[in-house]
């Protein structure tokens, strides 16, 4: 490797279409094509796998794996105190790491961009840092449909320092219903944490309602984006929200990557979380001082490779045609919709039509539970998740002990819906008056290896 490769080694990367950011203006693209899309991606290439659990992870293309391959080969060092070529290569791939998701995120700055371990990591951190600054009787405002990882690090923190959760409702198609906001958000509210799409109903928030009602009572706005990341750009200054959080492995990345967003001047205005190496700027045997965001908040080595890896795929999303992705999306998402909604006995969590709604469909089946109607599909090669979705609260709102979640992304397909639609039905019928009874006995003669 040259003396000039690190910058080289940050920015080469073979990566398919037309290269632009997620923000910029239009460039002439090939037609979407969600089979040549799907064709990126090495993990897909199982015949008979209909991959439809993309809302925990989703799938990365050929072009990530690759950079991260390259990285670990080439360049791998940890970063920023090295003098040799391997450390420089290492610390520049990572800065323009912080770049590409600066871009994606259309922020102001990359010192804007902290990288966490995901969206939890990121929330938890900003639970603690802006935590120093609340005082008792101040007031946090969420939702009855968040992930715990928007609900129970708030939890804590209102134990320790004497805070008062507020809660939204939910309107029965399983939104935030937004006519109670202005009632829930008192003068004592300082922040509001929702989720910007949930990862049960699919719903997408109202962000310019929220944001309008929060500035008019002086509270900060986090929304916790991990659903809505993998659905296309991003846009900070049009949001106007203060924190952003997602993951890598929803965004067609690394696991272990995540980011916490938040405005410059807000993040140099909170302690760390964390302390030890890389944060620092002097420690003396009594005290220390700090760098400035965002390696304030990233104490100790960080997930050098991971970030990469998640920069390429942030990369790799800017170069899609995300208005033809969005159609084909809202086609399979209606498919689905229709298909469970024609299907005895199957009630659908969430809205029933395709506005402000992701294609993240939950639904349970009368008289099966979540456990017995996903193993059932994976027989037919069909990946679902079934359980709370670590969202218990909302589960129980609800009425249910869980629910079987179908989640899409552009390289699903029709053929992955047909294989759900028509495992399911099998199953449905294949139920009859005793239909748990025959359900179970199906699981075990298929998985005779499960508890």
């Amino acid at each position: 490797m040259r003396d000039a490769g690190p910058r080289s080694l940050a920015m080469k990367t073979t990566e398919p279409g037309n290269q632009q950011s997620m923000n910029a203006g239009t460039t002439t693209r090939p037609a979407f094509d969600p089979s040549a899309l799907k064709r990126q991606f090495p993990g897909l290439a199982e015949p008979d796998l209909h991959y439809l659990d993309n809302a925990a992870t989703a799938q990365m293309p050929e072009v990530v794996l690759s950079a991260l391959r390259r990285f670990e080969i080439e360049a791998r060092a940890n970063v920023h105190e090295g003098a040799h070529r391997r450390a420089r290569a290492a610390t520049a791939a990572l800065g323009e790491a912080r770049s590409r998701i600066a871009r994606f995120l259309h922020a102001y700055s990359t010192e804007e961009v902290v990288f966490t371990y995901g969206t939890t990591s990121s929330i938890n951190m900003l639970a603690d840092s802006l935590g120093a600054s609340l005082n008792p009787g101040d007031e946090i405002l969420l939702s009855v449909l968040e992930h715990h990882s928007n609900l129970v690090p708030w939890q804590r923190l209102a134990a320790r320092r004497g805070l008062v959760l507020r809660f939204l409702p939910i309107t029965n198609d399983g939104r935030i219903d937004m006519d109670r906001l202005q009632s829930e958000l008192t003068s004592r509210c300082r922040l509001v944490a929702l989720t910007h799409c949930s990862n049960v109903t699919g719903a997408v928030t109202d962000v310019a309602r929220v944001v309008a009602a929060a500035r008019h009572v002086g509270a900060r706005v986090l929304l916790d984006g991990a659903q809505r990341a993998l659905h296309g750009p991003l846009d900070m200054r049009r949001l106007d929200v203060d924190f952003y959080a997602f993951s890598g492995h929803k965004t067609y990345g690394p696991t272990g990557i995540g980011v916490l967003w938040g405005r410059r001047e807000l993040l140099e205005a909170l302690p760390p979380f964390l302390t030890g190496g890389q944060m620092i700027e002097e420690v003396t045997l009594e005290s220390a001082t700090f760098r400035p965001p965002p390696r304030r908040f990233e104490a100790g080595t960080p997930p050098i490779a991971a970030a990469i890896g998640l920069g390429v795929a942030l990369k790799w999303m800017g170069s899609l045609d995300w208005r033809a992705i969005r159609k084909h999306e809202i086609h399979l998402t209606r498919r689905l919709l229709d298909g469970l909604a024609s299907t005895a006995g199957v009630r659908v969590v969430g809205p029933s039509d395709t506005r402000n709604r992701l294609g993240v469909v939950s639904f349970s089946v009368d008289a099966f539970s979540a456990t017995e109607v996903c193993r059932h599909l994976d027989s037919h090669g069909v990946a679902l998740r079934g359980g709370h979705h670590c969202a218990q609260p909302l589960i129980r709102a609800l009425g249910l002990e869980g629910v079987a979640r179908a989640s899409l992304a552009p390289y699903s397909l029709d053929s992955d819906v047909d294989a759900l639609l028509q495992g399911l039905d099998e199953l449905v019928r294949a139920g009859g008056a005793s239909s748990k009874r025959r359900s179970r006995m199906l699981v075990e003669k298929r998985y005779p290896a499960c508890g």
